[in-house]
């Protein structure tokens, strides 16, 4: 599909020529930036999933809630998918770079970029993605973008949840939630959140007899605790803890959803994560320390072969790569955030300044081993054996301050930027020795005027940016000056214009936006198997491209339709182009992987009766390229769910289907020879969940 800027601007017109009423609305708060802010206030695109959106979802992981988001793509290559993609930009494995992530991923404040597999989503306030680089706020972890979850918070009221769900593939989760004032002060509130997920996953291996080589087996625990201690000072504390153990046992030879492996592998995750917010008011502003800390464990494990001795008869092709890996995080950020404005007392201004330190501190250790004979030939097999060990640090300073200067209550002016410091060390087993370091900048300037209460319109230019690094395995001395060793810092300005109204006697509340990024050093992934008879012998190498572009459209619509109907609709219009990359010259021209040019999702809840009600939703993605390796395409696709409530008293009892319609899609894809004895380059692809249907009983005390 061809898309130009003068389809962009009429329909931008079109939609921004309905008529602007000023009429009460419910008010949407975004949690996500330097303070609470109404939506209206905002200067970029945001998609908001409310904690009703997310109660009504039976399975509580984000990757599943993705879907309902325009312009929004995910890799899954194993279990879980820790990598997200907004507006086609961002990482799609993490086997081996150095750990950069262009889109942020921010749980109550503590960063998880790069491990979006742990975004289980029982017991959440809401969620909130921002689309467009955020260099002012977040720096070089969201060059494309933020995905920000902020778990409920403890109340001044005593509370009970409880929620089982029973389905289809083994499926049982339960979880429940306890909370409010403390017993000896109620200046003290806590909650409590246990969740445990359990299903036996979508696959069924044949060569070993059994359906829960994929499963997945799931835990979150939570514990927040809030002390208001009467002398302007409130503390904020949280432990939590999410333990993944998700079997991987996902790719087949033949497409399907039957696996032949003889040795799956695991993708298990646990993470211990620990917060301290504190928060002092002083006369004209608010001094904020927030403090966090990470320990991951991670084992990523895979049968290489996907396949048994019977299945590879009668050549003998074996092979099994296993990778541990062991991850801390350290974070501390200072935040002096003012009082709002007040035109009663002549204060026009709000403005944040502040400074932040971001820690690294990864270890990995990779076992392949593997063994491939041939009949006909009288030497083998062969076997290979090998152990990788690697340690990578890294540290981040920022200094980062935003400006919003209000003409009037309606004519606001901001005005934002950060500068940081990026210094890390890698080495390895090998003796490979890296000390790479940048000095980066960006920020944000945008204008917002409000019509009324209930419709602004924005215009806004915003730099982002994403560190360099370094590629392994190359034999290359730390200064050659060969171009493939580093990578270079990647920069993106976003120039984007929007507006949010609510119309129709307030009936609709309609959102537009459209966007154009040029990418600047582009970072781009490719990836060659060196051995075709080993498929642990994968390299990968990240270059720059020259440039590249990424522009489009995004809506979002929520209409009362009458009493019982709601409906909404959200649309994604995405164009990208690769350019002047210099060693592939084949892909000038070429959409960059990842990014559909089309995405959607829309739906409609019908209160049935006092106590019923039908929700549908449709989600769906065109077609999109796997990789910057190659040029296959999945098919597009679309998705149906449909959920039926019924709450008695305090019972709410659900009827649930994901993929009502059973259809077979897929959302990953690499292109290589897997298959003894030619090896012949093939397309193999990821499927994801078929028709999955359960019920869910949920109590609220």
């Amino acid at each position: 599909m061809h898309i130009n800027k003068k389809k962009y601007i009429s329909l931008f017109i079109i939609l921004f020529s309905c008529n602007l009423l000023t009429q009460d609305f419910e008010e949407v708060i975004v949690k996500g930036s330097w303070r609470e802010t109404k939506v209206l206030d905002k200067d970029s695109s945001i998609v908001i999933l409310n904690e009703k959106i997310l109660k009504s979802q039976p399975i509580k992981h984000f990757e599943n809630i993705s879907y309902l988001v325009p312009n929004l793509n995910f890799a899954a290559s194993d279990s879980r998918a820790r990598y997200f993609q907004i507006r086609g930009i961002g990482e799609r494995s993490g086997y081996e770079r150095t750990p950069n992530s262009a889109v942020g991923f921010l749980i109550d404040d503590i960063d998880y970029s790069g491990q979006g597999g742990i975004a289980t989503t029982f017991d959440i306030d809401q969620i909130e993605v921002h689309r467009g680089p955020q260099g002012s706020r977040v720096g070089s972890n969201a060059l494309a973008g933020l995905i920000y979850i902020k778990t409920k918070e403890p109340t001044k009221k005593f509370e009970k949840i409880s929620e089982i769900t029973s389905g289809s593939f083994g499926t049982l989760n339960a979880g429940f939630v306890i909370g409010g004032p403390a017993r000896f002060s109620e200046n003290i509130t806590y909650r409590l959140t246990v969740r445990e997920d359990y299903s036996d996953g979508f696959r069924k291996n044949l060569f070993l007899g059994k359906s829960d080589t994929s499963k997945k087996d799931e835990s979150t625990y939570r514990f927040k605790m809030n002390w208001d201690s009467g002398f302007e000072t409130k503390f904020k504390f949280l432990i939590t803890q999410i333990d993944l153990n998700d079997p991987a046992d996902i790719w087949t030879i033949d497409g399907s959803l039957n696996t032949l492996s003889d040795r799956p592998g695991l993708d298990t995750q646990k993470t211990n994560a620990y917060g301290v917010r504190i928060f002092h008011q002083f006369d004209g502003f608010e001094l904020q320390s927030l403090s966090s800390m990470t320990d991951t464990n991670v084992e990523i494990s895979y049968d290489a072969d996907w396949g048994n001795s019977s299945s590879h008869a009668p050549f003998i092709y074996d092979y099994f790569s296993q990778t541990l890996r062991e991850r801390e995080t350290l974070s501390q950020e200072f935040r002096i955030v003012s009082d709002i404005a007040n035109f009663k007392d002549n204060q026009n201004k709000e403005w944040v300044i502040g400074i932040s330190y971001f820690e690294v501190n990864e270890a990995n250790l990779k076992k392949d081993d593997g063994l491939y004979g041939d009949p006909s030939d009288p030497f083998g097999p062969y076997a290979s054996n090998s152990q990788f060990s690697s340690k990578f640090s890294s540290d981040n300073f920022s200094v980062f301050g935003n400006l919003d200067y209000f003409f009037d209550d309606s004519l606001k002016l901001s005005i934002g930027a950060r500068w940081e410091n990026y210094e890390s060390e890698y080495s390895d087993s090998l003796g490979e020795l890296f000390r790479p370091s940048d000095q980066m900048s960006g920020g944000k300037i945008s204008i917002n005027k409000n019509f009324s209460a209930d419709s602004n319109i924005f215009i806004s230019v915003a730099r982002g940016f994403n560190q360099g690094g370094f590629n392994l395995n190359l034999g290359l001395a730390p200064d050659s000056n060969n171009s493939n060793l580093y990578y270079d810092p990647e920069f993106l300005t976003n120039y984007e214009a929007g507006f949010n109204s609510k119309i129709f006697n307030a009936r609709m509340n309609i959102a537009a936006n459209i966007f154009y990024s040029d990418r600047e050093n582009q970072q781009v992934l490719i990836s060659t198997q060196v051995d075709p008879a080993d498929p642990n012998t994968f390299s990968f190498l990240t270059q720059n491209a020259a440039e590249g572009t990424n522009k489009g459209l995004e809506i979002n619509i929520d209409m009362i339709a009458s009493e019982s109907i709601d409906f909404f609709a959200r649309f994604g219009l995405l164009k990208t182009e690769i350019n002047n990359w210099a060693s592939r010259p084949d892909l000038n021209g070429r959409a960059q992987a990842h990014a559909p040019e089309k995405s959607y999702a829309f739906g409609l809840n019908w209160s049935i009766t006092d106590r019923g009600s039908l929700s549908l939703a449709i989600t769906g993605k065109s077609r999109f390229y796997y990789s910057d390796s190659h040029n296959n395409q999945s098919d597009s696709y679309s998705l149906t769910n449909i959920h039926y409530d019924y709450a008695f008293g305090r019972w709410t009892y659900s009827i649930w289907a994901r993929n009502i319609l059973d259809k077979y899609y897929s959302t990953r894809g690499f292109y290589f020879g897997n298959e003894a004895p030619d090896f012949k380059d093939k397309l193999y692809e990821r499927h994801g969940d078929p028709r999955h249907i359960g019920f869910t009983l949920r109590y609220d005390f």
